[in-house]
């Protein structure tokens, strides 16, 4: 998709002769166009992304989160328009060099996570369901190998794959539903005058584990700070905070079987 001739008309009008700048941070397969005020993503069809957009109609008014501006679906491809949402990165150098107030902020964003009602939530994805689309990317050969932390696999962890699932499925542990991100790392929640200004790329939000966000938010904080992404190293960013700021024990059995999950997806 190269122009704007092939997107459907009610959202070709509203973008038509507009600036835009290609997204690539992420690992989405999706292409991501940003404008000044808005953020077109466009997908292969998936009935997933259909929940999606349910999600954040649903979470509309609850936190702050890009606006539906307009969503179309064809055979091939699903095109979502959103509000851009102002401010910067978690991950932002101005943060990463203000450890007390990042961590002050990602506590407070996963609480404001987790102080929503999710009776009426419209999609749930337990602990069982994860495991569910687990075993089918490992069936299917869809585990990137090359994207996963060296100590997983070989030497001093597990054989493969296959064997990680199986130690997954045999050792689940008490699962704890709130509402979760799905992935709660730096770059999806965006900061502005040192107030939360949004979350984004909701694909995986869902009734989901307490930790799962957790953990993933946790390793996050820990590679921005030992420098994984772009090569800055922030000695001053203690991981471990991040508990005091939640005021919370760290449960670090299940921080570990969150991450070894997320090595599946």
């Amino acid at each position: 998709m190269n122009d704007y001739s092939k997107l459907p008309d009610s959202i070709k009008k509203m973008i038509e002769g507009k600036d835009y700048q290609e997204n690539e941070i992420g690992m989405s397969k999706a292409r991501i166009m940003v404008f000044d005020d808005s953020v077109l993503k466009i997908d292969p069809y998936s009935k997933e992304n259909d929940e999606t957009v349910k999600v954040m109609r649903w979470l509309s008014g609850k936190i702050p989160i890009p606006e539906v501006l307009a969503h179309e679906s064809n055979d091939e491809y699903q095109y979502l328009l959103m509000s851009r949402i102002k401010g910067k990165m978690a991950c932002d150098e101005y943060y990463m060099t203000r450890p007390e107030l990042l961590v002050e902020k990602l506590a407070e964003a996963l609480k404001m996570l987790w102080d929503i009602d999710i009776s009426d939530c419209p999609r749930e994805r337990s602990l069982d369901k994860e495991l569910e689309i687990a075993r089918y990317r490992v069936e299917h050969g869809q585990v990137n190998m090359d994207n996963v932390e060296p100590s997983t696999f070989g030497e001093g962890g597990f054989k493969n794959p296959e064997q990680l699932l199986r130690w997954l499925e045999d050792n689940k542990p008490e699962y704890e539903p709130v509402l979760s991100h799905g992935d709660f790392c730096l770059p999806n929640l965006f900061l502005e005058d040192d107030s939360i200004s949004g979350f984004i790329d909701l694909g995986d939000t869902a009734i989901g584990d307490k930790w799962r966000d957790i953990a993933l938010c946790y390793r996050s904080l820990r590679w921005n700070a030992e420098g994984a992404y772009g090569g800055n190293v922030y000695p001053d960013v203690e991981s471990m905070k991040l508990f005091e700021a939640l005021g919370i024990e760290p449960n670090m059995e299940k921080i570990r079987y969150y991450i070894l999950l997320d090595e599946l997806f």
